[in-house]
């Protein structure tokens, strides 16, 4: 044995890098740069990869086909250890890639060591990452689309019921309860559509990248990116094996469903409220308090409420690790899957509680019906019926305006006063101005595409039936 060399030894006992260095890695060196426990959920993706690869230079005759069928009897016997939970990890496994590597060494014998001929684990890594995401993107979309379909089953469950629809936190003008909660079915959709454009630009294969100028080997690249249903294959080698814009992506995708669920949770919080009352959480999804027997907190809300600047913060990580980066790859890139993960598993597991307490809210009619008295809720009804009138819209606000001051005034509502004290203000209005200053007829005029009038509410839960079966 040459002096100074140690030779890794078939059990696993060195590492693959041996070979230059003198020293053995310092104890603190293997703990601190050491990922397996967070690149273990690659396992899957890692012998996917690691089965094409094989069978792509088996084509390009660096394997021959005896050779190929061990090794992936090899890495599916691996797969099974890890399925089942019984994979041995050892302290100096790197990562997940030089543990399965080292097990299938183990299994196999040293036919293991030819697996990672023409490949780094650059673009092996950059590899796994774009599998695993594009499925995890797939399973988040399909969670939308059952919160989708819980808001719709709310809202027509509850077609018939109307609220005070609010800006500034104001109340501004009457809407259905059913519009207010396809708004957000609206938000989720968009969401949708982030994460699918999302996903087009990840699924592009950088396997045969090697670790930065490609590979030696005439290795047919279109070939391994049919066999794990890639379309296309990245067209530059130093890009391949540094980009992770498409993690960034899936991170900013990520923040704002986070957004969207964040402000759903807020009005839950809101409205859950004793000072509100609009709706009752069910007691399943709250808890109380140690110390005040009286109490039933909105936690799930609030919870989510908060995991949505975890998530935030995930996104600008990766931007940060990524902003001052040379070509090609730096070891700062392991630190882009502690984010990547998190983040994934934060809205994953938000949209799935949400999607639960969505399916069991009840709703306080009573409460609503309540909440459309007072505070002038039905003056731009009465506004827009002075245009009609032949009134322009300035004087109309202006004379509605006057109107209203004199109710709140006298703690009265605005169809409370007579016809003779409205046309002290304005000699066109005449009593069919009664017919139009209740909520019903305000939510009714609503009729254009997007309005909350009940057929248009009706007509949108048909459509997105439809959309989401």
């Amino acid at each position: 044995m040459t002096k100074g060399r140690r030779r890794p030894n078939a059990a696993g006992g060195g590492k693959a890098w041996d070979g230059r260095f003198r020293e053995k890695t310092n104890q603190l060196v293997e703990a601190f740069t050491r990922s397996v426990t967070v690149d273990f959920r690659l396992y899957a993706d890692d012998i996917a990869g690691s089965i094409a690869h094989c069978k792509t230079l088996e084509k390009a005759r660096v394997l021959s086909a005896s050779e190929t069928r061990k090794i992936i009897r090899g890495l599916e016997s691996v797969k099974q250890e890890l399925d089942r939970g019984q994979f041995s990890f050892l302290p100096h496994d790197e990562d997940i890639h030089m543990a399965i590597e080292r097990r299938l060494t183990e299994v196999i014998g040293p036919l293991g060591g030819k697996l990672h001929t023409g490949r780094s684990r650059n673009d092996q890594v950059a590899l796994d990452i774009r599998l695993y995401l594009r499925r995890q993107l797939d399973q988040l979309h399909e969670q939308l689309i059952d919160l989708q379909r819980a808001l719709v089953m709310k809202a027509g469950a509850n077609l018939d019921i109307i609220m005070p629809g609010y800006t500034h936190l104001q109340r501004a003008q009457p809407v259905l309860f059913a519009h207010h909660l396809l708004a957000y079915v609206e938000m989720f959709e968009r969401d949708k559509g982030r994460l699918r454009d999302a996903k087009g630009r990840l699924n592009v294969m950088p396997l045969g990248s090697g670790a930065l100028a490609g590979t030696n080997y005439p290795v047919n690249r279109q070939y391994t990116a049919t066999l794990l249903n890639f379309p296309t294959v990245t067209a530059n080698s130093m890009d391949a094996v540094s980009d992770r814009d498409f993690m960034i992506e899936a991170a900013s995708a990520l923040s704002i469903v986070m957004m969207h669920l964040s402000r759903l949770s807020e009005e839950l919080i809101v409205w859950a409220s004793q000072e509100f009352q609009f709706i009752d959480l069910p007691d399943a999804f709250c808890t109380g308090s140690s110390m005040m027997p009286q109490k039933k907190n909105p936690d799930v809300p609030e919870l989510v409420r908060g995991k949505t600047g975890r998530v935030y913060g995930h996104l600008f990580s990766l931007l940060t690790t990524l902003k001052a980066l040379p070509l090609s790859y730096n070891r700062d890139l392991q630190e882009d899957k502690p984010a990547l993960f998190d983040a994934l598993d934060t809205v994953q597991s938000s949209v799935e509680v949400m999607t639960a307490l969505m399916r069991r809210l009840n709703v306080n009619r009573e409460v609503l019906e309540r909440a459309l008295q007072g505070g002038g809720l039905l003056a731009t009804e009465l506004a827009d019926y002075l245009v009609l009138r032949g009134i322009s819209f300035r004087e109309a606000h202006g004379i509605t305006g006057r109107i209203v001051r004199t109710a709140l005034d006298q703690g009265r509502e605005v169809a409370e006063l007579s016809l003779e004290e409205m046309r002290g203000f304005c000699d066109r209005i005449d009593k069919s101005v009664f017919a139009r200053l209740t909520a019903a007829a305000a939510i009714d005029h609503k009729g254009q595409i997007g309005g909350t009038a009940k057929a248009r509410v009706e007509q949108r839960i048909k459509e997105l039936e439809q959309l989401l079966s």
